[in-house]
């Protein structure tokens, strides 16, 4: 199975860019949604939910900087890394962005190798499991790249969609996922699934972790959904 691919929202307005920019990053394993404008963006952010967002400072009707702030005050997606795309290089300009909420400021020209690099650092910190990282909780271990699931060093044998809800779940240890956050992260938001669905995925989760012994380590918060640990 391959490691799920990282959702990249790619907001510029410049045809020749874009594209240039969006060939690499789907080269290198990306999928990527284009946004020629700021509005665009924004219709786009809630339709796609992506893990990272390359944002164009200077886009028609709405600035990169409007986008940012918007998105950055919206508790669903301020937790979202917004890299800053600009040309202005002052020093002023830079601070702003960043102020702002942008999580990162890459002047143009820029080297298209160094911002993957960037943008792989930054899914490494919100979103591990999209770059192939190991993680970990209590004795259970992870691995993303190859798509291995141990606990106490035992082997455990996990579908598709209970492997995408676990690498969820180790992700933020502690955080209580709504049924609706869990289908907008695991099925994607673009697939109707009834909520339902998640419980009976959950139910298989928990058995699969519990194979060979052990606590359940999942929690059900009444009314708020579900949590690891």
């Amino acid at each position: 199975m391959a490691t799920e691919q990282p959702k990249v929202l790619l907001v510029e307005d410049e045809p020749a860019q874009r594209e240039v920019l969006a060939y690499n990053l789907e080269a290198d394993g990306f999928n990527v949604t284009r946004a020629e404008n700021g509005e665009e963006a924004l219709i786009l952010v809630e339709e796609v939910a992506p893990d990272i967002i390359l944002l164009d400072w200077m886009l028609p009707n709405v600035s990169g900087i409007e986008v940012c702030r918007r998105l950055k005050t919206r508790s669903e997606t301020r937790g979202v890394p917004i890299i800053m795309l600009s040309a202005r290089s002052e020093e002023v300009d830079r601070v702003r962005g960043l102020e702002t909420g942008a999580d990162d400021y890459v002047i143009k020209p820029y080297s298209v190798v160094e911002l993957m690099a960037r943008v792989r650092a930054h899914l490494r910190r919100t979103r591990p499991s999209t770059v192939g990282e190991r993680l970990e909780y209590a004795d259970i271990v992870l691995d993303s790249e190859t798509h291995r699931v141990t606990r106490n060093e035992k082997s455990l044998k996990l579908g598709p969609t209970e492997f995408r809800l676990l690498s969820t779940f180790m992700e933020k240890p502690g955080r209580v996922w709504s049924r609706e956050q869990l289908l907008d992260r695991v099925w994607g938001r673009d697939i109707y699934v009834d909520s339902r669905t998640v419980d009976v995925h959950i139910g298989r989760l928990r058995k699969a972790l519990c194979q060979h012994g052990g606590i359940d380590p999942l929690r059900t918060v009444r009314g708020a959904g579900y949590a690891l640990g």
